[in-house]
C-alpha cells in the first residue's frame, strides 16, 4: 500500500473533470490516470455538471472557476452540494477571489477545496488522494 503524507493509503479516486481548457483538461487527465485515478471527464459547462454527477457518481470533481455559460464553478459546485451533501469538490483556479466568494456563498470548506493556480501536479496528486481517502472513509 503507498503512503503519502499524513499516512493515509494512496486512494485510487474516480474523479470527474469539468474544464473547458481542453490542453489543462488532457494534462490533469493523463497525470492523474497514471497515478491510477479513474477519470471521468464530464462536459464543460457548469450546467450539465449535476447531471454528470448523477450519473457518474464520482468520488470527487475537479472543477475549473471559470467555465462557460451563465454558471461558474462554484455555482456548479453549490448545485452538487444541494443534492449532494457529501460530495467532495476541488475548483481549482487563477483568480484568488474565490476563496471569498466560497465564503459568501456558503459553501462548506469540508467539502470544497479551492487551488490557486499555478499548480505542481504532484500537489494535485496528493489533494485528489486525500480527498477521495476522506469521502470513502467519512469521520
Amino acid at each position: 500500500m503507498v503512503m503519502h503524507r499524513g499516512n493515509k493509503p494512496n486512494q485510487h479516486a474516480r474523479v470527474m473533470i469539468i474544464e473547458d481548457d481542453e490542453d489543462i483538461l488532457l494534462l490533469y487527465k493523463d497525470y492523474l490516470k497514471r497515478k491510477g485515478h479513474t477519470i471521468i471527464v464530464s462536459s464543460t459547462t457548469a450546467d450539465e455538471a449535476l447531471r454528470d454527477y448523477d450519473d457518474y457518481k464520482p468520488d470527487l470533481v475537479i472543477v475549473d472557476f471559470k467555465l462557460p455559460g451563465q454558471k461558474n464553478g462554484l455555482q456548479a459546485a453549490s448545485e452538487i452540494l444541494t443534492k449532494h451533501s457529501r460530495a467532495k469538490i476541488l475548483i481549482i483556479t487563477a483568480f484568488d477571489h474565490v476563496r471569498e466568494e466560497m465564503d459568501e456563498a456558503g459553501l462548506s470548506r469540508k467539502n470544497v477545496t479551492i487551488l490557486i493556480k499555478p499548480i505542481k501536479l504532484s500537489h494535485l496528486s496528493e489533494i485528489v488522494s486525500r480527498l477521495s481517502y476522506e469521502q470513502q472513509h467519512p469521520a
